[in-house]
């Protein structure tokens, strides 16, 4: 199958064309993030209809939410865009999402039927664009993942790793658990559903993947700066715990991947 990249050059986007670069099993079409910040509809389906492409898959804006930069209105109306030109040229669209839609609220993993419900800024917009794409495209397919990671771009590894380098320490709290996913480990997922979709399977829905173990920022940065270690030398109080108010809610994200 012909697949456009839309956010080639994110984490998720750069660790899928490095896995995915046999032509037997896919073509893979890179798309970076500067050149899908269309200006127009017009601009958005040139885009996918020049691609000739049988499925988009669009990582664009779990990037921008797992890279700390506001997602706009704007972001969410290219899904839109994207969506439509999709739905009138019979091609697929995978949406990657985050487990950001959701509160945290729920003492047990989310599931796939759980209402999104994060009224923060970031999850209301990634919900926004979930709903976009589900009402717009018939062939739409929605992956959320908990928070990616990767040597590469700017993500929560670059972030510690880079506030620890420059010798700052890091205060983390303990409060919110989520499901960390390497950048290799969600492009293998992805090439797994392009996969079932090149052999005529049309698992249309919402899905979601997130790693076996969970953790809270102040544990990834602990089991970071141990992994760091072996290469950086780091100050005894490079990562801190912050003390959390008392009766301050526990909140998790982790995903039911079942």
């Amino acid at each position: 199958m012909r697949v456009l990249i839309l956010g080639s050059d994110t984490p998720l986007g750069s660790a899928l064309i490095e896995r995915g670069a046999d032509p037997a099993r896919h073509e893979l079409i890179p798309m970076s993030r500067s050149a899908c910040r269309w200006k127009s509809e017009r601009q958005a389906k040139k885009s996918v209809v020049r691609a000739k492409c049988d499925i988009v898959v669009d990582a664009r804006i779990e990037a921008a939410g797992d890279g700390g930069v506001q997602i706009q209105e704007l972001d969410v109306k290219r899904c839109h865009w994207v969506a439509k030109a999709c739905q009138r040229a019979g091609i697929a669209y995978l949406y990657v999402s985050s487990s950001r839609v959701f509160s945290g609220r729920l003492e047990r993993p989310y599931t796939e039927e759980d209402p999104a419900d994060n009224e923060e800024s970031v999850g209301q917009m990634l919900s926004q664009a979930e709903q976009i794409v589900e009402q717009t495209c018939e062939r739409h397919l929605t992956l959320r993942l908990g928070p990616v990671f990767s040597y590469e771009g700017s993500n929560l590894i670059t972030q510690m790793l880079g506030a620890l380098r420059e010798g700052d320490s890091l205060i983390l709290d303990n409060n919110l658990r989520g499901c960390p996913v390497a950048a290799a480990d969600g492009a293998r997922v992805l090439l797994a559903l392009l996969d079932q979709l090149g052999t005529g399977v049309e698992p249309w829905g919402t899905y979601h993947y997130g790693s076996a173990d969970t953790a809270t920022y102040y544990e990834f940065a602990e089991a970071l700066l141990a992994s760091a270690s072996q290469f950086f030398e780091f100050s005894s109080s490079a990562v801190q715990l912050e003390r959390e108010a008392n009766g301050l809610t526990a909140l998790n994200r982790s995903l039911d991947c079942n």
